[in-house]
């Protein structure tokens, strides 16, 4: 099975009203399903790089009924590089993005910044070996100790399909 992010989303933990930020959004599949999730009285914020993208998962989220995203043209791996104010986000995902990401720090350091206390990030990547994603892939290992110098501590470790691992941190 491919990465599921229904199932994914679900490690999280969202409730109804809560605030969540997905950075690099792409394709928006976890945007649409978290916005279904916190449902009207939630906010979604997509943040991504390419404003084509961006625009795609707007539509996508009115054709669906769904008025509570905001995109957000922004570049996740500098410190306040979102424009999103300090703390808040209840919750941040991160798919697919730590194998681009050429500051991993700055990185995490955003996300810590971005969230509230007791609030939690979801990290999904590729698995080495996987025929479908990159060749130098960001090791879970390696996630893990780049959130964990961050001052984050893993909540959980997971398949996320076949081709990817997920981990769950709290800040």
């Amino acid at each position: 099975m491919f990465s599921d992010p229904a199932v994914n989303v679900s490690r999280l933990g969202l409730a109804l009203g809560m605030k969540v930020v997905d950075l690099g959004a792409g394709s928006g599949f976890y945007t649409i399903e978290s916005a279904r999730k916190v449902g009207p009285g939630g906010h979604i914020y997509a943040i991504d790089v390419q404003k084509d993208i961006l625009e795609r998962i707007r539509t996508a989220g009115t054709a669906q009924g769904l008025h509570n995203i905001e995109v957000v043209w922004a570049n996740a791996e500098k410190i306040g590089g979102t424009k999103l104010r300090d703390g808040i986000a209840d919750r941040v995902i991160a798919s697919n993005v730590l194998f681009q990401i050429e500051k991993p720090e700055e990185f995490a350091l955003e996300i810590k910044r971005l969230l509230k206390p007791n609030g939690k990030v979801l990290v999904i990547d590729w698995n080495p070996g996987s025929s479908l994603g990159p060749q130098n892939p960001f090791l879970s290992s390696k996630a893990k100790a780049l959130f964990e110098k961050a001052g984050f501590k893993l909540e959980q470790s997971f398949m996320a399909g076949d081709h990817h691992y997920g981990l769950v941190f709290a800040r």
